[in-house]
């Protein structure tokens, strides 16, 4: 046990669909003194749990068979708002630096790090600050200015973009007129230095606001 840090009373839920690490954290962090230690293969059943057992920390995986990973930190903070969620990931492409920033977690750690960053993660968090693995903070140091980032409702109208939707559809889908989805259109152009369409996406893509497998073939 690592007497560095003091776990007393506090309960962590981990999900992710890889039993190794689910057992490999469980069994870490149990003999580091947090006791209230639950394991998570699949979204449903952690949601339904964190109902009648809110638990102090969720260390979330990324990518996960059942869910997306924004509707699970969304899920899990409408049924505990103070929740305090860490990322475990593998993935380093800035749609997922983006995404992890857009979705304020509290803490972000990957997977190739040593495992002792799992005890500083949880520590960090339940004592009220932000934990953010120093690759992570590389990565996030890295995007552009921040007037130059797109806002969140750009971001919508973008996506929508990817996915091959007309003006009309988008400003249906995002319940704005199609004016307003064209001064976002020309907003998003401008912050990324888009020439066209074409450029567009490769840009959004390169600077990690799209997803490349949401894109429309």
């Amino acid at each position: 046990m690592d007497d560095k840090y003091k776990f007393e009373g506090i309960s962590v839920a981990i999900i992710d669909d890889h039993k190794l690490v689910l057992e490999g954290f469980r069994s870490f962090l149990v003999r580091n003194g947090v006791i209230d230690v639950e394991a998570f293969s699949k979204a449903q059943p952690l949601l339904e749990r964190s109902v009648s057992h809110p638990f102090s920390v969720y260390i979330v995986d990324v990518e996960l068979a059942d869910i997306e990973i924004g509707m699970l930190i969304d899920q899990i903070r409408n049924n505990q708002p103070n929740a305090k969620i860490i990322i475990n990931t593998m993935h380093e492409e800035m749609w997922v630096v983006n995404k992890m920033i857009e979705k304020n977690v509290d803490g972000v750690m990957y997977k190739s790090g040593e495992l002792t960053q799992l005890l500083e993660a949880v520590s960090t968090v339940v004592s009220g600050h932000k934990f953010f693995c120093k690759k992570f903070q590389r990565l996030r140091n890295s995007l552009q200015v921040h007037n130059q980032i797109p806002s969140e409702r750009e971001l919508e109208v973008l996506a929508c973009i990817a996915k091959g939707y007309s003006t009309k559809e988008i400003a249906v889908k995002l319940f704005i007129s199609e004016n307003t989805v064209e001064n976002h259109r020309k907003s998003l152009f401008r912050k990324l230095k888009a020439s066209n369409m074409a450029d567009l996406i490769v840009k959004s893509i390169a600077a990690g606001y799209i997803n490349p497998d949401e894109i429309v073939k």
